[in-house]
Formats: C-alpha cells, structure tokens, sequence
C-alpha cells in the first residue's frame, strides 16, 4: 500500500460511493455524505454517487481515478461493487472481492476462525424446518438466529426459549435465504478497528437492550460506549491481536472493524467482521481513531489512501 499521499491532487478524481439497495441504504447515505464532506473539506476532487442499476455507466463517464466505498450490506461489502470496480481498472477503498464476500457471510467467516484455531462461539446453519430439539441440544439456551448475510444486527435475534425458535428463524428468512444460529455468550461486548496494518483503541458497548441491535445502534440513547474500555492493557493487547489475525484470515484489506463478546472467564469470541463499518461522525471507527489522536478528517484520507496498490 502507498503511504503517505502529499497532495489532495495525488488522489485524483474520487468517486463515493453510498447508499445501494440493501437494508442498510439509509446508514450508508448518512456515512457517505460524511465521508464526502471530509474528502471536500480537505481539497479532495470527491463527488457523490448514489449506487443503482446505472452505476457502471456512471462510474465509466464520470472518468474516476478512484473510488472510496461506504455501501453497506449487500452489493457493498458482499464483493459484488469490489469486483465491478476490478472490471473496470478503477482502484478502490477496502478490502477486494474476496475479502468483502468472506466476511459479509457470517457462516464462511467463522468456519474459516474454526479453521484457524480463532475463538467464536459455536454455530450451524439453520432452516425454517430445522428440528429445535436438536438444535437446542447442539448450542444450548440462550442463542441467536441470524441471517448470514445481513448487517446492522437486521433480522437477528435472541432466543430464551425452544418456543421462540421457530419465529426467530421465519423472521430471519424474511432478509436472507441463508440463516444462522449462534450460541449465546453472556458477558461484555467488544470491537476492534483496524485501520492499514494497525488496530485502533478497543471499544466497549454497553446496552439495556438484549444486546446490541439496530436500536442501540442508531436509534437509542441509551448505549454507551467506552474508550478506554477497561480492559488491563495485556487483554485489549489481547483482544486487539485476535483483531487483527480475524481481520488477516478473511484476507479483508485496507480498513475494518472486528466485533467480539468476553464471557466471565474472560476468553474472548470473534462474533463477525465488517469490511465497510458505519462512518458517520458518531460511529464505531471514527471514535476509536479520535481516540487514537485522528481526526475524521484523517481517517478517510488514510482510508482513501488504501485505494493506492503498489504499482501506483
């Protein structure tokens, strides 16, 4: 990766792109327009693109020498923009096609930390005629249903009881074909940024909620977040290793976020990763890095700067 960009001009044209058609098109308009304000702010050639069935021809005419990606969900960091963006020889932000498609499924990212000898709590796909006797027998109560290639906590939720299984997983259908159940660990909640090769400040999300879903995330005003998260400095050091070694073993690139759970024992679990986090003003990754000493205004010039490879 190029390090070190000078001048606003060495970026050249930028495309960024946001919003798309999945479940989280609203967050992702809101992290773009962020995005571009900071890009714009900073003397960058930014423009804004709203990512729809025209987007190649756009992106064709428009004559960008990059593309900065904040599409959440699918299309955005399931690998299908990435590999557009590969046809068409224009460099981009984040991790590639391969990167983006193993840690948007849930399932293929924690078969591969399974593989890897990496903690996450155990799992299996589930259907809408999956036997919940079994499937309680398997992963114990509580658990979670999740759809495997959703974010934003959509369609997920927490199971206390083997009567409520059945609607979990009907409701999880509703957003993906493919579904997931989850055993549930009780203790804290973690996430870790990874910006280049280095991890960000760990942070802890504290919530009234079941845990951490859509509401606590961008509705609520009762989430808090911790930074510092009150981790000894062995354990965020830690926690921030297992980070990284999840970040590398999906083979995702440039910039992300990894989220954990540390039971009462204090082993910690990989839950998932995100190849394209929130990046408004008050989400996750800018907060980690402000508490590292960067401003958002930094943050997505050095983002912009993983688009650079190196033969540019």
């Amino acid at each position: 990766m190029m390090q070190g960009v000078i001048s606003a001009s060495d970026f050249g044209r930028v495309a960024v792109l946001m919003g798309g058609r999945s479940a989280e098109r609203k967050i992702s308009l809101n992290s773009g327009q962020a995005v571009l304000t900071a890009l714009l702010a900073q003397g960058i050639d930014a423009h804004k693109i709203d990512v729809a069935t025209d987007v190649s021809e756009k992106l064709t005419t428009g004559n960008f020498d990059r593309a900065f990606v904040v599409l959440h969900g699918r299309g955005g960091e399931d690998g299908e923009i990435q590999g557009l963006l590969r046809s068409l020889a224009i460099p981009f932000t984040g991790s590639d096609l391969l990167g983006a498609a193993l840690s948007m499924n849930k399932l293929l990212s924690k078969q591969l930390w399974v593989q890897q000898n990496l903690p996450t709590p155990a799992f299996e796909r589930v259907a809408i005629d999956s036997d919940p006797a079994l499937l309680v027998e398997r992963l114990g109560l509580p658990l979670i249903i999740k759809p495997v290639n959703e974010g934003s906590s959509i369609g997920m939720n927490k199971v206390v009881e083997i009567e409520g299984l059945a609607a979990a997983i009907a409701e999880a259908i509703q957003f993906d074909d493919e579904v997931m159940a989850e055993s549930w660990i009780e203790g804290e909640e973690y996430t870790v940024s990874i910006l280049g090769d280095i991890t960000l400040p760990v942070i802890r999300l504290e919530t009234p909620n079941e845990f951490y879903d859509f509401d606590a995330k961008y509705e609520a005003n009762t989430t808090k977040y911790l930074c510092p998260c009150g981790l000894s400095e062995a354990e965020e050091i830690q926690c921030q290793s297992l980070a990284l070694a999840a970040f590398n073993g999906l083979r995702m690139h440039g910039w992300g976020r990894v989220d954990f759970m540390k039971d009462a024992a204090g082993q910690f679990y990989l839950l998932e990763a995100n190849s394209v986090p929130g990046m408004t003003d008050h989400s996750l990754v800018p907060m980690s890095a402000k508490a590292a000493g960067l401003s958002f205004e930094t943050l997505v010039w050095q983002i912009l700067e993983s688009s650079f490879g190196e033969s540019d």
